[in-house]
């Protein structure tokens, strides 16, 4: 049975690298009979005139499956794009790690064939969503697939602040931050920062102190509909940023209270079938692999 018959081709890197897996990807797509759509800025990125490239809104509502090129980034960057379509996402990897994307270049003739005809596996990512208040006024908001993260921006300084979970006080905190993650974001920055690594469809959400003055403050995993909430602290001149996947910073004030619950919409990605959280994690973060068995 054929899967995903209009395909869409999203990108946000200018870079000889991608625009070659592009017009492979493209090649390829088209020899197998599928309809191939670029979102518009994508289409302005490659170097040869393409047959139809729509605008964002249009370009998910005429598409079955969409296919972004890039590294984690450009698939993070892509989830915040279409976190409020149901169109199910695929990756090809040309950054370094890959945790999101499965597919180098080399492998997309022989990898994308099998989803095409529905051998692959998809799974449900929740995404995180944030809002900061000012005199009970709401400021700003993002989206996150990975993580929400307070930090102090270019000072050195420490900040304070207070934890709050579904209402309740957790902690009052002096540190350099507080990363919220989900348990796709559990193996980004939560994991440079000491936080555990969480099954990617776990229900469940994972805070993480960066640096935090006291020797008893751990990382706390709460449930998936944990509503939480940070107050700035009024007692320092420090003006925290709120940064969500690595963009769209806010700036905080003194006083500013910040929520963060799980975002309404989940992004469904799309892997080959013999797609393996821990055989990712042996290749990606140096895990060991099976002791031969002697004979």
């Amino acid at each position: 049975m054929s899967h995903f018959q209009r395909i869409g081709l999203l990108s946000s890197l200018d870079i000889k690298e991608v625009k070659q897996s592009i017009q492979r990807l493209e090649s390829f797509l088209c020899s197998q009979g599928r309809e191939v759509i670029y979102e518009q800025q994508t289409a302005a990125l490659v170097d040869w005139t393409v047959d139809t490239s729509l605008v964002l809104e249009q370009f998910l509502a005429a598409i079955d499956l969409v296919i972004v090129v890039g590294g984690d980034g450009s698939i993070l960057s892509a989830c915040r794009k279409i976190a409020a379509s149901d169109v199910p996402l695929l990756g090809i990897n040309l950054g370094r790690l890959g945790f999101l994307t499965d597919i180098t270049p080399d492998e997309i003739e022989t990898r994308v064939k099998p989803v095409l005809a529905g051998e692959f596996k998809q799974t449900e990512r929740f995404m995180l969503t944030t809002s900061i208040f000012r005199n009970a006024e709401e400021i700003g908001s993002g989206t996150a697939l990975n993580d929400v993260v307070l930090h102090p921006g270019m000072s050195v300084r420490m900040m304070e602040f207070e934890l709050y979970v579904d209402g309740e006080f957790v902690y009052s905190q002096r540190s350099d931050g507080l990363i919220v993650a989900t348990p796709t974001g559990s193996t980004a920055y939560a994991l440079s920062a000491g936080g555990p690594l969480l099954f990617p469809e776990l229900d469940a959400i994972v805070v993480v102190p960066l640096n935090p003055h006291t020797l008893s403050s751990r990382p706390i995993v709460l449930h998936g509909g944990a509503e939480i909430e940070i107050k700035v602290s009024s007692r320092h001149e420090l003006q925290p940023l709120i940064t969500c996947d690595g963009h769209d910073d806010f700036a905080t004030e003194p006083g500013d209270t910040i929520r963060i619950q799980k975002h309404q919409h989940a992004i469904s990605l799309i892997h080959p079938k013999d797609n393996n959280f821990y055989s990712v994690c042996r290749s990606k973060l140096g895990w060991g692999s099976r002791l031969g068995v002697k004979k």
